[in-house]
């Protein structure tokens, strides 16, 4: 119920306004149960981005909603559309408590998931897999760059243009090496 509750508080004012306090507010109790369950607000907080992570992953995972996308296409465009969405869980999970260690930009594969996330793009996109390597962390940087502008509401596309967006330049990426490639259906 806590996590749940931190959840529901984060979607609306962002995690910067969430306390023991609006937490028990929102759970109309004092702020004793949630100190029972942990030590402290870093504890909770530490316990909530994995449970903020968890509902993203969901999200990625139904996405689309019986609109076909394209397989190699759904993390970049579930991304882009989660920043829109989801404006205050997306600063919270990706520019502010965003887990990233890179000094470069090859540091993104020491990044847990990140390997098979790359080698799932390569089956899915029938790119030889260093190749494929690099172009999923483009298509990343290019699709983290949009999404932070629109959970900033620096820009906001419709989802059809995001998707032209990002599979032209998924297209031009893959055709430098392959030039009679398309997105497969």
């Amino acid at each position: 119920m806590i996590l749940q509750t931190v959840l529901e508080l984060t979607r609306e004012t962002g995690f910067e306004s969430v306390n023991a306090r609006s937490i028990a507010g929102r759970l109309r109790c004092s702020t004793r149960p949630i100190f029972t369950c942990y030590q402290n607000m870093e504890e909770l907080k530490n316990e909530f981005l994995t449970f903020a992570y968890g509902y993203y992953e969901r999200y990625v995972s139904r996405y689309g909603g019986g609109e076909p996308v394209p397989p190699c296409l759904v993390l970049p465009l579930s991304y882009i559309q989660f920043a829109q969405e989801e404006p205050h869980l997306f600063k919270l999970l990706f520019i502010s408590d965003m887990a990233l260690d890179m000094t470069e930009a090859k540091d993104f594969y020491r990044e847990p998931g990140n390997l098979e996330k790359a080698r799932r793009f390569s089956e899915l996109t029938g790119v030889e897999a260093e190749r494929a390597k690099a172009i999923f962390l483009d298509l990343f940087l290019y699709s983290h760059g949009i999404a932070v502008l629109t959970a900033t509401e620096k820009l906001l596309f419709d989802r059809k243009t995001a998707e032209k967006l990002t599979a032209d330049l998924l297209r031009a990426l893959i055709r430098q090496a392959d030039p009679g490639w398309d997105l497969p259906a």
